[in-house]
């Protein structure tokens, strides 16, 4: 802490002490923070001191004769201390800046009342575009309670009866601190005249986005809610050195689809020049689900989460289908298109059939259609299960209702065995479709030709993977085939007869499909975190699918592999693994969306500590030094740079990893602290 700041508060301290000791007393215990969270190492009386927070709450607009408008609102932190604009009585000055604007009675967008026009030193256009309340003032009426005066007025002639909006977004520095800024928005509704609030624009909530961007962002870190955003991004407004255009609905659609767009495989980049000429290439944004997933963006709590379904637009639509041309009808099998009237006639919002022109239907996920029956392969007992021994399988297949499938159904069928579970180093697949044998009227048996390693010890594990062939609209234009595939089942068993041991689970389907929704790899069948391990196990790389030329192999261990695509554009070094058909998969563009320094966005519990439960090192001979030890190898998968790989290699003995002693969770450098934000 810097001498001048504890001068500067040094009377308000004295003054509140008894308040803070009973504050600390009766409420400190309530703080919960996140162990990643920077507040979470505070002590108590540095908490009692700086208050860390910022919430922010509008009390009042008005909109005087002279249409002069007026926002009474206050500032408090996290427990609801009053805290002063300047960081003179209160740890941490505030900055707090407003947007204004109206969604007219005929309109569904916002229209600005603040602009600016901005001309491009690239093309000479000039764009109105929405910006920030300039030349208003504050005064305070109480503590923590300000009365902001908007520089702009409303401009004669507005509609006192339609929506307005006042957008407020907030910043309170307390880098001093280590805590960097605390951000606050606001968006307040009001009818001037009076009136019930007739519109709102509420079609994809914060929440939504924040699935996968933990936390959503743009502009720096201040603006962070997507009602403040739909208030500048609206119709018409462009980026004027590139023409593109910057209305919500639009720029979304096209950042997300992002290398998938087909004009960026037609070869036209798709990028926006932002604030200071900064140029954002979003030519090779990867979505990392379907993006005919329309609900996982449009959904509750939104109040409009269906108007995807009910408003069909050129603008919408055709951000998404870029080489549609509605003024001329190319690509668009309605022919020419003028207007958005008659949009919904054709494009209603759920047909009678899959697959077609409803907005529903033309955004079925084929593998979740519900002509599908459902494919669940059911692992039911191992037996023969000691060392030197071949496991005999005994399974079931099943549709989603419970019914019995024959394995004739099946155009493919593999029974993996692997062990131990302590950590994967042994790992047969075999084709069990056409040696499996029936048991009764429900049931299948299959025996392994692969035994159990004699000098194997612990708990194994079989799991299966399975898929059909499913044929669907069968007899009309829309007939397609489809990969109908079944959950990886794990069965876990003892060679010794003792209590069988599952793998420790470090991550969950849950949180993958958190983002990815429905993750499946391998040509779909594979989609169980649980059994990529089985596979992706500390000494296995990709020999099998490098090209000679290509040598040495990189590692395919999970830990290593998943923190390495995920960490993508920020890696130092490169990182390509050579997969099916000996093609090159290089990470090193992948975005990832969220905060790489939250490992509880990924991992179980607090699986993400050292020591880890791993026991075997990670085979990696493009990184510094291999063979490296269990948490060196997860650390490293983010951590590419030399420096890192010499701290590790310093801290490893013959015998052990010493990783413990500075980064375990009691200590001060834990996995936690050095991550929090």
């Amino acid at each position: 802490m810097k001498r001048r700041g504890i001068r500067r508060w040094v009377l308000l301290a004295a003054v509140t002490a008894a308040g803070l000791a009973g504050l600390a007393a009766a409420a400190l215990d309530e703080f919960e923070y996140s162990v990643f969270d920077m507040r979470f190492y505070l002590s108590s009386q540095q908490i009692a001191f700086v208050r860390p927070g910022l919430e922010l709450e509008v009390q009042e607009v008005s909109v005087a004769p002279d249409r002069t408008v007026s926002v009474l609102f206050k500032i408090t932190d996290n427990r609801g201390l009053p805290l002063d604009l300047d960081g003179v009585f209160t740890p941490g000055p505030v900055r707090v800046r407003f947007v204004l604007g109206t969604i007219p009675n005929d309109g569904e967008q916002y229209v600005s009342y603040i602009n600016r026009a901005v001309t491009s030193p690239i093309t000479g256009v000039t764009a109105i575009q929405p910006v920030t309340d300039t030349g208003g003032s504050f005064a305070r009426v109480d503590d923590g309670v300000y009365l902001y005066t908007f520089g702009a007025r409303f401009p004669e002639g507005f509609d006192p009866s339609a929506t307005h909006s006042v957008g407020i977004f907030a910043d309170r520095d307390l880098g001093e601190f280590g805590l960097g800024f605390q951000i606050a928005n606001e968006v307040t509704h009001f009818v001037p005249s009076g009136e019930p609030i007739s519109r709102i624009r509420d079609v994809v909530a914060t929440e939504s986005c924040n699935a996968c961007h933990d936390p959503m962002h743009a502009h720096g870190v201040f603006r962070q809610e997507v009602q403040l955003c739909v208030m500048c991004h609206t119709a018409g407004v462009i980026d004027p050195d590139t023409g593109a255009d910057v209305d919500f609905r639009v720029m979304v659609h096209r950042i997300h689809r992002g290398e998938d767009l087909p004009s960026v495989q037609a070869g036209t980049p798709y990028q926006i020049i932002g604030f200071g000429g900064n140029v954002f290439d979003f030519s090779d944004v990867a979505f990392p689900q379907d993006i005919r997933n329309c609900d996982s963006c449009h959904s509750a709590p939104a109040v409009q989460e269906f108007a995807h379904l009910l408003n069909p637009s050129r603008a919408a639509c055709g951000s998404c289908h870029d080489e549609v041309d509605f003024a001329s009808g190319e690509g668009h099998v309605g022919g020419p298109v003028i207007s958005d009237r008659f949009c919904a006639n054709c494009h209603f919002p759920e047909g009678e059939l899959e697959f077609d022109s409803s907005i529903l239907g033309a955004h079925t996920i084929p593998t979740k259609s519900a002509q599908l029956a459902g494919l669940n392969i059911e692992i039911l007992d191992v037996q023969n299960g000691a060392p030197g021994d071949r496991p005999t399988v005994l399974f079931t297949i099943r549709d989603d209702e419970g019914n019995f499938s024959p394995i004739s159904t099946l155009n493919s069928l593999s029974m993996v065995l692997s062990g131990p579970t302590s950590d994967y180093r042994f790992r047969r697949s075999e084709a069990a479709l056409a040696r499996a044998t029936p048991v009764g009227d429900d049931a299948y048996s299959f025996t392994f030709d692969n035994a159990v390693p004699e000098d194997m010890a612990g708990s194994f594990v079989v799991a299966a993977e399975g898929w059909r062939n499913a044929v669907l609209n069968p007899g009309t234009t829309k007939e397609m085939t489809v990969r109908e595939a079944s959950p990886n089942p794990l069965f876990y068993f003892s060679l010794d007869g003792s209590e069988p041991e599952p793998r420790r689970q470090i991550v969950s389907d849950m949180n993958c499909n958190s983002c990815h929704e429905d993750l499946v790899l391998h040509g779909g069948q594979r989609r169980n975190p649980e059994y990529c391990v089985i596979c992706h196990f500390p000494e296995a790389d990709d020999s099998f699918r490098r090209p000679a030329d290509q040598a040495p192999p990189r590692s395919i261990d999970f830990k290593f592999l998943v923190h390495r695509i995920h960490t993508g554009e920020d890696l130092t070094e490169d990182y390509t693994v050579f997969g099916f058909g000996n093609v090159a998969h290089n990470y090193n563009d992948l975005l990832f969306p969220g905060d790489l320094r939250n490992c509880a966005k990924c991992h179980e519990g607090d699986t993400y500590n050292v020591p880890s439960a791993g026991i075997v090192a990670t085979i990696e001979p493009h990184e510094f030094f291999s063979p490296i030890p269990p948490n060196s190898a997860a650390c490293l998968g983010c951590h590419d740079t030399l420096g890192a790989a010499a701290h590790a290699f310093v801290n490893i003995a013959p015998f052990g990893e010493a990783c413990a002693s500075c980064h375990a969770s009691d200590r001060e450098f834990s996995v936690t602290r050095v991550h929090a934000r």
